[in-house]
């Protein structure tokens, strides 16, 4: 019989991608663009930007929105600006409002989204995705780092 050997899973458990811009210059929906770029929700190049608008109708509610409600909105918001109806699917809208969450920037109350804690994003990012997300990540790639530096060049 052969050894029954664990396999690491390849899944990480948690992601964050930051890319640095020139200073923001833009305004409205190129502003917010921007900043999702920048966040790793979206992708240079990407077409497919509804996330853009999921987050804006987020930033300009005053109020908690349903998941519908945000559709509803995203649909006016890409009407408006002359953009294809494209990813504004109820499954696809509530996909986006996962990713917000995922980032901090956006909170559930019962079947309600809002911006956490009606806060402000500089200071979410700085409490959660700094703090907490990038510590813990930066910390655990310094331990892979070290256990490579163990297994290959310590013995050197």
């Amino acid at each position: 019989m052969g050894v029954t050997r664990k396999i690491s899973r390849d899944t990480p458990l948690a992601e964050l991608t930051l890319r640095k811009y020139e200073k923001p210059s833009l305004k409205g929906r190129g502003l917010v663009r921007k900043l999702c770029l920048s966040m790793g929700l979206l992708q240079p190049g990407d077409s497919r930007d509804v996330i853009v608008d999921v987050f804006m109708v987020l930033l300009d509610s005053k109020e908690e929105l349903t998941s519908t409600e945000v559709e509803k909105r995203v649909k006016q918001a890409r009407k408006q600006a002359d953009l294809p109806l494209l990813g504004i699917a109820p499954s696809n809208i509530r996909r986006q409002l996962l990713r917000l969450r995922d980032l901090f920037f956006v909170e559930k109350l019962a079947n309600n989204y809002r911006i956490a804690e009606n806060e402000l994003l500089h200071e979410l990012f700085t409490e959660k995705v700094e703090s907490f997300l990038l510590g813990a990540t930066l910390k655990r790639v310094k331990e892979y780092l070290r256990a490579v530096d163990k297994e290959f060049l310590a013995k050197k």
